[in-house]
């Protein structure tokens, strides 16, 4: 008894390994012309294999590339398609470095960073004021989500000044929003209640009809069953 763990490895495992004998069994046909009769039979089979392929445009090609790839290139018959280059298949791709930037803080992140700099190109005047203003906010927004604590207006505007390396300054009458405005906004956002859930279902349906809700108590009621006579 044959396992698989003790049969070659298939490049393809759409076709099965019955596709993969046939292919080796055209491969050992001395005869060119009979070889080629088996192989396009051999196509005609994967095309049956693999029907949700056959939408595509390239769909022979394709099928003719895999024969060549399962039998490791080594099936020298006439093709309508020329022979896929197995050095460009076997070929790995090129390792993309991992993008690295040097945050400066990275409680903040780097969008911010980006955002920093568009706005230093801004022109002078209140438009580019209220967008160091909501720059500075935000920097302050961020830093409270990494410390819960409290933290200084003067230590936002110092990392402003770092970040914007000292282009961008606020106004000396500017006041960042408080700290305990900021947390409260947090806090004070309810738990999306599930719908699917029965009890979600039942309450949303008894807010809407309050009628149905004192027929689901009236009805669930054991006082109001426990006088009822028998067979009401």
């Amino acid at each position: 008894m044959e396992y698989n763990t003790s049969r070659e490895l298939l490049p393809i495992t759409e076709y099965g390994r019955h596709v993969k004998k046939m292919i080796n069994y055209a491969i050992s046909i001395e005869d060119r012309e009979k070889r080629t009769v088996i192989a396009k039979a051999i196509v005609n089979v994967m095309a049956q294999l693999v029907p949700h392929l056959r939408d595509h445009n390239d769909f022979k090609n394709k099928l003719w590339d895999h024969l060549f790839i399962l039998s490791d290139f080594k099936l020298d018959v006439d093709s309508p398609y020329p022979m896929p280059d197995k050095i460009k298949l076997e070929q790995k791709p090129e390792k993309i470095s991992y993008p690295s930037f040097a945050i400066r803080f990275k409680h903040y992140g780097r969008n911010i960073e980006t955002i920093i700099k568009k706005v230093i190109d801004l022109e002078e005047g209140p438009k580019k004021e209220a967008a160091i203003t909501a720059v500075a906010n935000h920097l302050k927004k961020s830093y409270l989500n990494w410390n819960r604590d409290s933290v200084n207006d003067e230590v936002i505007v110092e990392h402003l000044d770092i970040l914007s390396k000292g282009q961008l300054k606020l106004g000396e009458n500017v006041r960042l929003n408080n700290t305990r405005d900021i947390l409260a906004v947090t806090k004070r956002r309810p738990p999306q209640q599930n719908l699917n859930t029965p009890g979600g279902q039942n309450n949303n349906q008894n807010r809407n009809n309050p009628h149905r809700s004192k027929q689901n108590f009236s009805k669930n009621n054991p006082m109001r069953n426990k006088n009822k006579p028998a067979g009401q």
